[in-house]
């Protein structure tokens, strides 16, 4: 078949285009051929700029439907402004589907986050006009986010009844957790199939090598330290700051750890333990700010290198970019507190590298993850707001500190560190491989072909 992926955006390190790629390659894998349709430009094969969500006026729209009616006289003129959005996006849709004779369509996101109103309406009209098939993937739902619990105006709540998700049978749904499959058959009635975020567990593996063998020299650190990497993008939802006293726990605990550690290296009272921080700042209301202020208080050496990292291997402006895989393969533990994820890459990412890995159980790690059988640092489940109005939150100090006795432990022991990371491994490789993820597709296409 000729299948078109879509999404508001493609070919960037967000959750849902990364699992865009993965999905894109197994069904081509398949004999499929498959295109993207996306706002993203030069990427992809339709670029269709009215989609982009980066647009002013999809900020508009959504304002004006969670916020206040107020650029509009009533809903009916908010209506036709988005309708006469619509129509645009409906022609050049079109178009992609005829020049590339589309017969299935995969919308990601587009009949589930709740927004781009004239996207979500376009898709489902020409859908209907094409008799196309479709597995609508839905990472994210509008009812996820309070934000979007109270419309404006019975437009908007007709919009979610009708549009986010369609019915029909033509519709086969798919969700990224078991949690999003139950709220879906809950308030809307209707079925779905989980899809896991997958990784491909038989890649090359990653390692030291030419290129990334001066990262901890570039950094000023030796082979004989300790890092503890974050490799997520920095937001309060990620809650760093369980990992920074976690870290700063372990320091007090310093002397525990002097002598041979897994590696077979020595650590000694001249050596540091740092944390490494390479991602993207996402947040606007100091959280960084308030990160560096518990360090401090922590006793904690934070390395925020994002300015030296990117996607994949560059050099820029005479400096040498690391790609994110090099600091996996340059850390001794990898720290992961989320406590709300939709699924986890980054946690598949240390299973892949090989590392242990400190976590705190946010719901779909209960749901989802959990039950496959990782060993892991857990830091709970159960956590309080730290500061009044903030997102920053904390844990029990006991949770703390036998976390971090546990992976100064880890950290001592060579056979116990390989046997954890070994036999995460080959769980993730047997449960959340692509193997899992054509396994999958063939079921959801065969059914598709059925209707």
């Amino acid at each position: 078949m000729n299948i078109a992926l879509a999404h508001f955006r493609v070919g960037e390190t967000d959750g849902v285009s990364l699992e865009m790629e993965k999905w894109r390659k197994e069904l081509e894998e398949m004999g499929h051929k498959v295109i993207y349709i996306s706002g993203t430009e030069g990427y992809g094969e339709v670029c269709i700029p009215e989609i982009n969500l980066r647009r002013n006026e999809f900020k508009k729209w959504e304002n004006n439907a969670y916020v206040k009616l107020s650029d509009y006289e009533d809903e009916s003129e908010f209506e036709k402004d988005v309708d006469a959005e619509r129509v645009v996006i409906e022609e050049k849709l079109r178009k992609a589907i005829e020049d590339y004779e589309i017969d299935m369509i995969i919308p990601n996101n587009i009949f589930s986050l709740g927004i781009g109103y004239p996207v979500s309406i376009a898709f489902k009209n020409i859908i209907e006009e094409y008799n196309l098939k479709v597995i609508s993937h839905n990472h994210d739902f509008y009812w996820e986010r309070p934000y979007f619990d109270n419309p404006t105006c019975s437009l908007v709540k007709k919009w979610q009844n009708e549009i986010f998700p369609p019915h029909g049978e033509k519709y086969q749904q798919v969700v990224i957790n078991k949690i999003a499959q139950k709220q879906l058959k809950e308030r809307k009635g209707l079925d779905s199939t989980v899809v896991p975020n997958v990784f491909d567990f038989h890649a090359q593996k990653w390692g030291k090598d030419e290129y990334n063998s001066d990262f901890r020299k570039n950094l000023g650190l030796s082979e004989q330290d300790i890092v503890f990497l974050q490799a997520t993008r920095v937001s309060e939802r990620k809650a760093i700051e369980l990992a920074v006293e976690v870290i700063g726990e372990i320091k007090r605990k310093k002397e525990s750890l002097f002598g041979e550690l897994y590696s077979g290296k020595q650590f000694t009272s001249e050596n540091r333990i740092v944390f490494l921080m390479p991602g993207m700042i996402e947040s606007l209301s100091g959280y960084p700010e308030f990160l560096n202020k518990v360090a401090e208080d922590e006793d904690v050496e934070i390395l925020w290198i994002n300015e030296i990292m990117d996607f994949q291997r560059d050099v820029r402006n005479g400096k040498k970019i690391y790609s994110l895989w090099d600091t996996y393969v340059n850390s001794d533990f990898i720290t992961y507190p989320s406590v709300i994820e939709g699924w986890g890459n980054q946690f598949l990412e240390g299973l892949f590298a090989k590392k242990p890995m400190l976590v705190f159980e946010y719901p779909v790690y209960v749901s989802d993850i959990k039950p496959l059988g990782f060993e892991t640092v857990s830091l709970g489940q159960e956590f309080e707001e730290r500061i009044e109005g903030k997102q920053y939150v904390k844990i029990p100090q006991n949770k703390i500190e036998s976390a971090a006795i546990e992976i100064i432990d880890i950290l001592k022991d060579r056979e116990k560190y390989s046997e954890i990371v070994e036999r995460n491994f080959m769980i993730g490789k047997e449960n959340l491989s692509y193997q899992s993820l054509r396994n999958i597709l063939e079921k959801l296409v065969k059914k598709s072909m059925q209707e």
